[in-house]
């Protein structure tokens, strides 16, 4: 009897554990063929290693368990930031910390998967940057990189993105954070922008001294034209006293000339006469006598 019971306890022992893994292999298949794609993802499939052309999209999905697999790829917007050393125009040696913006177009990804995987961003995205930044900045001069910084940055966005365009990567802003150059060309630079800065001093010294020496002369100029007309006005007014002066004497005489008649001379001339007749010899060497009776 106690034989059978233990028989009976071991079949059932035996069937709870075929059950249990029965129900956790159910469990594990169930998961295996639910699959979740987050948001700014796209979902490659891949059916026993190979990569299928339809993707998944966010959200839940159904999959074939253990042959199908979901590999999700980067869609959002992300930043990498790259030293890249390079050499200018003119020989000098660069320096530059870059900071990219840039994501991964949806419709690239099953292309992205296949030909490069998950690391294209090592494998693409930097050499390229690299690349482009040695391009560009051989282009200019040293003292032309500080001085054209945003042009110098828009064209190595532009070459970035003719590199890496194809492969669906699309650069969404560039910006160059820092330069840096050898000491000795930082000295240099420090040293021209001393001189260039005792020059503008001189120079506006000199300005002030010219302004304040012409301001001087028109002054003096003021001065003098002032004082010329004051003479004029004074010599016009005595010109104007003059010849008033002179128009009443002439006024004067005229009246007094006026007045004068040949009765009135005659008058005069008696009562100045002393008695004497005065003999004046005339051209014909006669006596001319004045006749007191007229």
């Amino acid at each position: 009897m106690g034989i059978f019971t233990n028989k009976d306890g071991d079949i059932r022992i035996g069937s709870a554990i075929f059950a249990g893994i029965l129900g956790l292999g159910l469990l594990a298949s169930g998961l295996s063929s639910c699959t979740k794609i987050d948001t700014g993802y796209t979902g490659v499939r891949t059916y026993m290693g190979a990569v299928q052309e339809d993707t998944y999209a966010a959200g839940l999905h159904m999959k074939v368990p253990f042959i199908e697999k979901v590999i999700e790829m980067d869609n959002r917007v992300q930043k990498v930031e790259v030293n890249a050393g390079s050499t200018s125009k003119d020989l000098q040696s660069v320096d530059s910390t870059l900071a990219v913006n840039f994501h991964l177009a949806k419709e690239a990804s099953v292309d992205m998967y296949r030909n490069v995987g998950l690391s294209y961003e090592d494998t693409i995205l930097q050499p390229a940057i690299q690349e482009a930044t040695k391009s560009v900045m051989a282009q200019f001069r040293a003292e032309e990189l500080i001085k054209s910084r945003g042009e110098v940055s828009n064209l190595i966005m532009d070459e970035i993105s003719n590199k890496v365009t194809n492969y669906g990567i699309i650069i969404d802003e560039f910006n160059i954070t820092n330069f840096s150059f050898s000491k000795a060309f930082d000295d240099a630079i420090e040293q021209k922008l001393v001189a260039e800065q005792n020059l503008i001093k001189t120079k506006t010294e000199q300005e002030q001294e010219i302004a304040i020496s012409e301001a001087n002369a028109k002054k003096k100029q003021i001065d003098a034209d002032a004082e010329a007309y004051a003479v004029q006005i004074k010599a016009e007014g005595n010109a104007k006293a003059i010849l008033t002066e002179a128009e009443a004497q002439a006024e004067a005489n005229k009246k007094l000339n006026d007045s004068l008649s040949d009765k009135v001379l005659q008058n005069e001339a008696i009562g100045k006469w002393n008695g004497q007749y005065p003999s004046v010899v005339s051209g014909d060497g006669t006596n001319m006598l004045i006749d007191v009776n007229k």
